[in-house]
């Protein structure tokens, strides 16, 4: 005989399911490409895109947390956090985690950024419902043991000495800082010595149950997949752990806001032992909703973003002064920062600054001819294809779409946004971000009379 309370709680897990939303985002030929998008009832999104020509899958599950939500006391925890969720859950040991995706030949990994952290598993699409497991698992039942924590900060402390040791890697850390300051997209990401030392336990426990909700994550799938199947999977997984128990949620939005940089014009150096110089000379970019991020993107990539661009034949091709030179961009919620990278040898770091300078400055004043501007979009165009590749990389693109903008974009779509942009949005973009004042970051040996001068680069 049923209970009335077994009653119940039936009729009320099929009123749940009833309401779980599915709707299909990009509609692809023959279905490939196809990206569907399910809202469970905790709040769980669902994104996949289907590729039947390959033979494996990318599961990965997006987290809406990063360094900057971290307050100056738990800088680092995401990280330590990420770290954490491959230790153990009640099911699973750490060996357990690492051996069920071994022996089938997948590998698994996870990042974390400034605004998102990201767990992902690649594998033979027969073997896709292993790594659903797993990785929901891993995200919903971790233990996060007293021991663990000990364990792991060792690690941690030497992925910091690590980068620390990376002077190409730290400088733009410290760039961050220079345009940040002591704010959570100033800090690393990774935390400080100090701050490492001082997590504990319980802090990151209490920092995983805040921002581990089903409304905060985004499940994101591609490759030779079954947009129903996973669903079914994913919702086996979350509800055997209890996860999807407030039928009535809905999922976090996309952040948004303003935030207000530091004022322009600031030097940073590090002074270190190093065979190189290493350089950031930059400025206020724009957020990743700016309009105009197509026609920055544009810009970026005919300044640096090749062999071709003009810094990289300034200051390589012609003269010699560095091997590695590039521009980029990057673009948060609500702000962004455009950068110009140079490693040189210390000697020559005050030339390499001055052509870049000399080139932000002649763009912002007279713009791109537009056959530079022609060619960039090519390019453009092409790498953004030659990116989507592999399964993972689409995992990361419905993924990161899904939780930053909320939405999702084709291909196809964005080769014609690439393709529309105009001449005079490059040179109206390259006014607006290359016209302001820069400031600077450097790492290297630099000596007083050296140091003293680099004020002037962004007078």
């Amino acid at each position: 005989m049923t209970s009335r309370s077994s009653k119940a709680t039936a009729r009320t897990s099929t009123e749940a399911r009833a309401v779980a939303r599915t709707q299909t985002l990009i509609k692809g030929a023959d279905g490939i490409g196809t990206v569907r998008r399910t809202t469970l009832p905790g709040g769980l999104r669902i994104v996949t895109e289907t590729l039947p020509s390959v033979r494996s899958a990318t599961f990965g599950i997006w987290a809406h947390v990063g360094s900057r939500d971290e307050t100056p006391a738990l800088n680092g925890a995401t990280h330590y956090l990420e770290h954490l969720l491959f230790k153990g859950t009640t099911r699973r040991s750490a060996l357990d985690i690492s051996s069920a995706i071994d022996a089938v030949g997948g590998e698994m990994n996870a990042f974390t950024a400034k605004e998102y952290t990201c767990y992902y598993a690649r594998v033979l699409d027969s073997d896709l419902p292993l790594a659903i497991d797993v990785v929901c698992d891993m995200l919903t039942g971790s233990l996060i043991r007293e021991e663990d924590v000990d364990v792991e900060r060792g690690a941690i402390l030497e992925e910091i000495a690590m980068t620390e040791d990376d002077p190409g890697d730290c400088v733009h850390d410290l760039f961050a800082h220079t345009m940040f300051g002591d704010s959570p997209l100033g800090r690393p990401v990774l935390g400080t010595v100090d701050t490492v030392n001082a997590l504990t336990a319980d802090r990151i426990r209490r920092f995983y149950k805040k921002h581990y909700d089903p409304t905060h994550l985004v499940v994101a799938c591609a490759g030779n997949v079954d947009h129903n199947k996973v669903v079914r999977q994913v919702r086996a997984a979350f509800e055997k752990a209890g996860a999807l128990s407030r039928a009535d949620a809905t999922p976090i939005a996309p952040r948004d806001g303003r935030r207000s940089l530091r004022t322009a014009g600031r030097v940073e150096l590090i002074g270190r032992k190093t065979e190189q110089a290493h350089v950031v000379l930059g400025m206020p970019g724009l957020a990743r909703t700016d309009e105009r991020r197509w026609a920055l993107g544009v810009l970026n990539t005919a300044l640096g973003g090749g062999m071709s661009s003009r810094l990289f034949q300034e200051v390589r091709e012609k003269r010699g002064l560095a091997y590695s030179v590039y521009s980029y961009t990057s673009g948060f919620a609500d702000c962004g920062l455009f950068g110009v990278y140079a490693g040189c040898r210390p000697s020559q770091v005050h030339d390499v600054l001055k052509i870049c300078r000399d080139e932000l400055d002649q763009v912002a004043e007279h713009g791109l001819p537009d056959e530079e501007i022609d060619r960039a979009i090519g390019q453009l165009k092409g790498s953004t294809v030659l990116g989507l590749e592999d399964t993972g990389a689409l995992m990361n693109r419905i993924g990161k779409s899904e939780l930053c903008w909320g939405e999702q974009m084709s291909v196809d779509e964005m080769l014609t946004r690439i393709a529309m942009v105009t001449p005079d949005e490059v040179r109206a973009v390259a006014r607006d971000v290359l016209g302001q004042r820069p400031s600077l970051s450097v790492i290297g040996p630099l000596k007083d009379k050296q140091a003293s001068r680099l004020h002037d680069t962004v007078a």
